[in-house]
């Protein structure tokens, strides 16, 4: 293997450490801040509103059917744009349909209004909270993943192949699926 190789998987290797040595700290403390806040409401945030959030969303609604009326999603970025054909068939797959999203910006007022905002990563999270969204109520989904990570980061599927948003989606579902049973567990 030539030395650029072997340079290059190590650097990207400890790169990631700190995310994965903290993963279990986070992990724990994220579920334990959503078991004392049980949000009344949900907007999930990503930056277009096309791949990430309208999915995460989609996937609260189906876990959480009383809390549905009030789970939302928005981005940075461009609105009235559709899910892009891949995203469309990554979330049939999973039992999903985002047909009919189309994307909407996030504002103050949205971000202030939700009882939790779920980012996708770290400069999301810094963007929701420069519109005056308290620091505990904003959750990196990423921190909730129940398998050991590569990247906190819920990376961008976007202009991906079909598998890209498959793995994707499916780390979103498990996430999803940790903030749900987090929010519904009986208080202790």
């Amino acid at each position: 293997m030539p030395t650029a190789t072997v340079a290059y998987r190590l650097a990207r290797a400890l790169r990631h450490a700190p995310d994965r040595l903290l993963h279990p700290w986070r992990r724990r403390r994220a579920r334990a801040r959503l078991a004392a806040l049980r949000p009344d409401s949900l907007l999930f945030v990503c930056h277009g509103n096309i791949c990430r959030s309208p999915f995460a969303a989609a996937a609260a609604r189906r876990l959480l059917p009383g809390l549905a009326a009030r789970i939302t999603s928005a981005g940075f970025i461009g609105p009235d744009r559709p899910a892009p054909a891949e995203a469309l068939q990554a979330a049939a797959s999973l039992g999903l349909d985002l047909a009919s999203h189309r994307s909407r910006l996030l504002d103050t007022r949205t971000a202030r209004s939700a009882g939790l905002v779920v980012v996708m990563d770290g400069a999301q999270a810094r963007g929701v909270r420069s519109l005056g969204v308290a620091p505990a109520r904003v959750l990196q989904l990423g921190d909730l993943d129940p398998e050991p990570i590569e990247r906190r980061t819920i990376a961008d599927p976007v202009e991906q192949p079909l598998e890209v948003f498959l793995a994707c989606y499916r780390r979103i579902d498990r996430c999803v699926g940790a903030l749900a049973a987090a929010i519904t567990a009986p208080s202790a």
